[in-house]
């Protein structure tokens, strides 16, 4: 929910126009509060031991979705909707799959989980703020 949320402040904030696009709504004053709430709350159950694994359907599904609307909403700012909404997709399915590897990673080194999620949490906020910030 990082990206999703990332990009209704970017577009609320007005940091690029979404306005007349079929992603205005991205814009609107409760859409970063409710995606930002989805995103604290993601946050804290991905630290909990019974949380399933980002790789299973239901979950790997649901972070293509919002990858793509996410990619959509920056896309549609600048008249390329559909190559940014592909773009968001494939960038949720690598980032899934290359996060959960660098993750499993990190906690092996650490020989704990904890600490491997903090970061993997600062790092997709930090890539987040930057794909958005970086939006002419």
């Amino acid at each position: 929910m990082t990206a999703p949320a990332a990009a209704a402040w970017a577009a609320h904030l007005g940091w690029f126009d979404v306005s007349g696009t079929p992603l205005a709504f991205m814009g609107y004053r409760w859409t970063p509060l409710i995606f930002t709430a989805l995103a604290l709350v993601e946050l804290v159950t991905d630290q909990l031991p019974n949380t399933p694994s980002r790789k299973v359907p239901m979950q790997f599904g649901a972070r293509i979705l919002m990858g793509a609307l996410a990619g959509a909403t920056v896309g549609a700012a600048g008249g390329s909707l559909t190559e940014a909404l592909l773009a968001g997709t494939f960038g949720a399915i690598a980032g899934t799959l290359a996060g959960a590897a660098a993750r499993g990673r990190l906690a092996k080194a650490f020989r704990r989980d904890t600490p491997a999620a903090l970061i993997e949490d600062a790092v997709a906020i930090g890539g987040a703020l930057l794909i958005v910030a970086s939006v002419p």
